[in-house]
């Protein structure tokens, strides 16, 4: 089905027909509201028009901030970035970015009282769209930095408390295309024996049995720490743009972006915990056995083995990155909770996403499938966008730091 263009916002915009539960809209992203989807909630595909709606940036008013729930408040950390994607956390408290835009590294020390940083650094340079960012070995004394970028992954000599690459990078692993979903993102198996790295698809829904430029995309790779010993983890995950290990158990989750041109409410985003030789269906299933139609009478024999990911976040939100809140200045029930970032919509009438959204787990190591609306706000009334949640992290005194890569920001949200 052809895309139907949405052009500029119609007037009235905000007041078009309220969304029917479970599925909802800009308009009523309220911090602490609680959704659920079910995959027997899901619509027929085609149940409305898929539209091409992308959103239109605009600076932000100066009485606006983002909204976070009672209690929590925010602060703008740092501004004047470009595209500031991955944020990583070093064992010793410092903040590396993925400044996307321009291909480097960027490092923060500190945070005064004023809320900003006390030493900023440029790491690293000449990155092709740089985006995971991992230290290794694990614990308190890496000795290399970790960079993925669309051209594979590379790592840096590195010492605690370094602002700047120690020579030049190691190539570990090389990748040939970064055509479409160039994210790359990387983690560390709890044991350090394994580099996961997270490859998005080069397609919405090309057939991956045909398509060579399908070779090895949306999936999971794994690696030893020097690049060797390649295999796939896990399968059949359209865009996984974010990855994460759950210090409490060492199971990897991801974050991921499903199709788009099923309409409105189809496909659910997700985050979900990855099962190793787990398959989640792209691109002839998903969530569980639905079939895309676009790919109707294939693959019979795998529709029992989609795995229906732990949480469903609505459709077209485009979930990129995770944290675990392992910290102690949020209440107590936080603790061991998921954060995901939710970039926003191009693909629905009336916008998605645009927020950060909370996974409390209720001290269980799994998923119950239900998130929170955390922190929303960047879309104004008719519609406008004037920030995009895109990295997430949990600095060393407990806040949590969101990148904003419409605005060239990074947020800080404490619960003083």
């Amino acid at each position: 089905m052809p895309f139907a263009l949405a052009g500029a916002p119609p007037p009235g915009f905000s007041d078009a027909p309220p969304p029917q539960p479970p599925f909802t809209d800009y308009r009523y992203e309220i911090p602490g509201s609680v959704r659920r989807i079910r995959a027997l909630d899901l619509p027929a595909p085609y149940a409305t028009p898929s539209v091409a709606n992308p959103p239109r940036i605009v600076a932000r008013p100066a009485d606006v901030l983002p909204k976070v729930p009672p209690g929590f408040r925010v602060g703008l950390y740092v501004a004047g970035l470009d595209t500031p994607r991955v944020i990583r956390i070093a064992p010793n408290g410092d903040i590396f970015v993925a400044e996307t835009g321009v291909g480097r590294i960027r490092v923060y020390r500190g945070i005064g009282s004023d809320g900003k940083p006390d030493i900023s650094a440029v790491f690293a340079t000449r990155l092709h769209r740089p985006y995971g960012i991992a230290f290794y070995p694990q614990g308190g004394d890496p000795r290399w930095v970790y960079v993925a970028d669309t051209r594979g992954v590379r790592r840096y000599a590195y010492r605690n408390g370094d602002l700047g690459s120690r020579g030049s990078p190691e190539q570990l692993i090389t990748l040939a295309s970064d055509q479409d979903h160039w994210t790359r993102d990387i983690a560390f198996s709890r044991d350090g024996r394994t580099l996961f790295l997270a490859v998005g698809s080069a397609s919405n829904d090309d057939d991956a049995d045909s398509s060579p430029a399908e070779h090895n995309r949306a999936n999971i790779l794994a690696y030893a720490p020097d690049g060797g010993q390649a295999r796939i983890y896990a399968s059949g995950i359209r865009n996984p743009s974010g990855i994460a290990v759950d210090p409490a158990d060492g199971r990897l989750w991801c974050s991921v972006n499903e199709r788009d041109g099923l309409g409105d409410d189809l496909v659910p985003d997700y985050v979900t915990s990855v099962q190793e030789s787990g398959f989640y269906g792209w691109p002839w299933w998903y969530i569980g056995g639905h079939q895309d139609p676009r790919h109707a009478g294939k693959h019979p024999e795998l529709r029992d083995k989609v795995i229906t990911p732990d949480v469903l976040i609505q459709p077209h939100s485009a979930s990129l990155q995770l944290a675990f809140y392992e910290a102690a200045q949020f209440p107590a029930e936080y603790r061991g909770d998921l954060f995901a970032t939710e970039h926003g919509s191009w693909n629905r009438s009336v916008r998605a996403g645009y927020e950060v959204v909370r996974i409390a787990r209720h001290g269980t190591p799994g998923a119950p499938g239900e998130y929170q609306d955390f922190m929303t706000g960047f879309v104004l009334p008719g519609g406008q966008v004037w920030g995009r949640p895109a990295g997430i992290a949990v600095a060393a005194d407990g806040s949590l730091l969101v990148s904003d890569d419409a605005s060239g920001t990074i947020w800080r949200v404490d619960y003083p």
